[in-house]
């Protein structure tokens, strides 16, 4: 079973449906003994990085993620939930992550030299920088889809793929069992539905 967290802000519902779609049994829960019995977790998240962080902590979701991390449990944050996992953000402020994963996130914009539109919005193509389970039958080059106005940087010993948007951007990280996208797989079709197959396999379920 894959437990989709649910503190308030993450797409939950389609994800679900992905993970359905591909033999997947898949749970929408914030119950800490849910979470702990499922095979793996996955994180989402959407909006701004300081809310979502609250929100995190205020419904006690911050400390199962960390505890279930901790023991080893494959973890896979999407998106704002990827971000999340890194040590902090400059979005709005300085936020706290969960500092599973070393670097910060930080707005794009500022670092492009030519007027582009910002959010990053729509499809663009996977660099690999490492090899990853995670990326099992993809091909170099495939596309998948962004919305994001935000990166990872600073994160180079746990990259495993990049994008480019004048700049190489952060499009997936690895560190143990901690995994992340800042791609939708569940908005990316057939490539996005083979990255969250083998996330499941990853995670030991029998697809």
């Amino acid at each position: 079973m894959i437990a989709i967290i649910d503190y308030g802000a993450g797409n939950l519902f389609s994800l679900k449906s992905s993970l359905s779609s591909i033999g997947a049994q898949a749970v929408v829960s914030r119950d800490p003994d849910t979470i702990h019995e499922a095979d793996a977790v996955i994180l989402p998240g959407v909006g701004a990085f300081g809310d979502a962080a609250d929100k995190l902590a205020e419904t006690g979701m911050k400390q199962v993620v960390l505890n279930e991390a901790a023991a080893g449990k494959p973890l896979l944050g999407i998106c704002l939930g990827m971000q999340l996992l890194f040590d902090s953000s400059t979005e709005f402020g300085m936020h706290e992550g969960l500092g599973l994963i070393s670097g910060q996130v930080d707005a794009i914009e500022p670092k492009l030299t030519r007027k582009l539109d910002i959010p990053h919005i729509g499809w663009n193509q996977l660099h690999f920088v490492n090899e990853s389970p995670l990326f099992a039958g993809i091909r170099e080059g495939t596309y998948v889809y962004f919305v994001h106005s935000y990166a990872a940087f600073h994160c180079e010993d746990h990259l495993i793929a990049e994008t480019e948007y004048e700049i190489p951007l952060t499009a997936a990280v690895a560190s143990g069992n901690v995994y992340g996208t800042q791609f939708h797989p569940e908005k990316s079709g057939p490539t996005g539905l083979q990255i969250l197959k083998n996330f499941c396999r990853i995670a030991g379920e029998q697809l």
